[in-house]
């Protein structure tokens, strides 16, 4: 990870702590802040698909399926612009469904990393156990109780995680292998 890399995740983090904290500060109005602030990272990422594709993907085996890749990215972002405007619900259940599927994404990906055995196979498939019973608990505690602040403080907690973690990433070393 270079040192622009490492700058850029410990502000990314920062950012999403303070966002977190406001959040927790009003969380009736959070919900179309929330909504809004996912689709318009959704659509940037999108774009920076695309820029990669246009830029190099396009040269390269396989480069098809990165653009591919960006329009759906695209296409879900313009899907999540939309539901700005919805009820909190069908807001709070979407996010928490991403946060879910970024998980079993973990989990895919740690049996992956195990079958090529690879040594951190374990802490992909704990972290990503956590996300999923951590949104499927957050979802069930808010239509238990039916209050959905509490889904709002959850997705809080799960930002300051994602913001620590990424901190925490930026300070970790990274291993370089030399060729003789």
């Amino acid at each position: 990870m270079s040192y622009f890399q490492r700058v850029k995740n410990i502000i990314f983090g920062i950012i999403l702590i303070l966002f977190a904290v406001a959040l927790i500060a009003s969380p009736k109005q959070g919900y179309p802040i929330i909504a809004a602030v996912v689709s318009v990272l959704v659509l940037l990422y999108g774009f920076k698909l695309l820029i990669y594709y246009f830029r190099m993907a396009r040269n390269m085996v396989g480069g098809k399926s990165i653009l591919c890749q960006s329009i759906i990215v695209l296409d879900l972002a313009l899907f999540s612009t939309s539901l700005v405007f919805m009820g909190e619900v069908v807001i709070i259940i979407y996010l928490l469904g991403i946060y879910a599927f970024t998980g079993v994404v973990d989990i895919l990906r740690a049996f992956e990393a195990m079958k090529m055995k690879a040594s951190n196979w374990k802490v992909k498939l704990i972290t990503g156990l956590i996300s999923v019973l951590f949104a499927v608990l957050i979802v069930v505690m808010g239509f238990v109780f039916r209050n959905m602040q509490i889904v709002v403080y959850g997705f809080c907690v799960s930002l300051f995680y994602y913001a620590v973690v990424k901190i925490v990433t930026a300070f970790k070393r990274t291993a370089i292998v030399y060729i003789q």
